[in-house]
């Protein structure tokens, strides 16, 4: 077993078929878990659907922005949770609201862009990826799960994406980082927890260990035990 505090950021490592993936997945609601009990502010969680994850304050930012190119940017940022406002007996999308509210959400991070209106598509890699995280702070995110979100970005944008990750960190939320490659998140997680076959082999601080001590524990799926004397 493991936990992650608030306002912490736990590094989940582990080589391909480590379990990493699975976890995440049991958390999101899409699978549901065949044994063991997890905690969330200390209630037994129960997420039978993603939708179900997500009011509980459980927010991914998967690899890949899951945003769609053709629609703008803040169609994106509402997408499936839209404002809407009372016209006559209907409701309509009060794009307004949800253009200024999206643009406010983004200047706070760090995101400038000249209209929520803007296509997504114009938008670089990191900047997409950090729309996906001020979504997921706008809508009350209190575990924030980063499932490599690093993938196929260049070093500038990973690292303003690393940059919005410990932002959310000091606004008092709980995220769970995920990526293949430990120098990517090495110098932004408090702890590191390794996974190999779906079992916790390794689980400490990073002042514990050095880089490449962890990629060797990757690598083997092993933990060296220091000599007795």
């Amino acid at each position: 077993s493991f936990s992650v505090q608030q306002s912490e950021i736990l590094g989940l490592l582990g080589d391909n078929g480590a379990g990493k993936s699975t976890l995440i997945k049991i958390l999101t609601g899409v699978y549901p878990p065949t044994e063991g009990i997890i905690h969330f502010e200390g209630k037994r969680l129960n997420v039978p659907s993603p939708k179900e994850a997500r009011d509980q304050g459980i927010e991914t930012v998967y690899q890949g922005s899951p945003l769609i190119e053709l629609l703008s940017i803040y169609r994106n940022f509402f997408l499936g949770r839209e404002i809407r406002k009372k016209f006559g007996f209907f409701k309509v999308l009060d794009k307004e609201k949800m253009k200024k509210e999206s643009e406010k959400v983004l200047n706070d991070i760090g995101v400038t862009v000249r209209s929520a209106e803007e296509s997504v598509s114009n938008l670089s890699g990191g900047e997409r990826q950090a729309v996906s995280i001020g979504r997921c702070m706008h809508f009350g995110a209190k575990l924030l799960i980063l499932d490599e979100p690093l993938n196929n970005l260049s070093v500038k944008e990973s690292r303003v994406v690393l940059k919005h990750a410990t932002d959310v960190k000091r606004a008092g939320v709980s995220i769970i980082f995920i990526d293949h490659n430990i120098h990517h998140v090495y110098s932004v997680c408090d702890r590191f927890v390794i996974l190999e076959k779906g079992e916790k082999i390794w689980e400490g601080k990073r002042e514990e260990k050095k880089i490449d001590e962890i990629i060797e524990i990757i690598a083997t799926g092993k933990v060296e035990k220091a000599a007795a004397f």
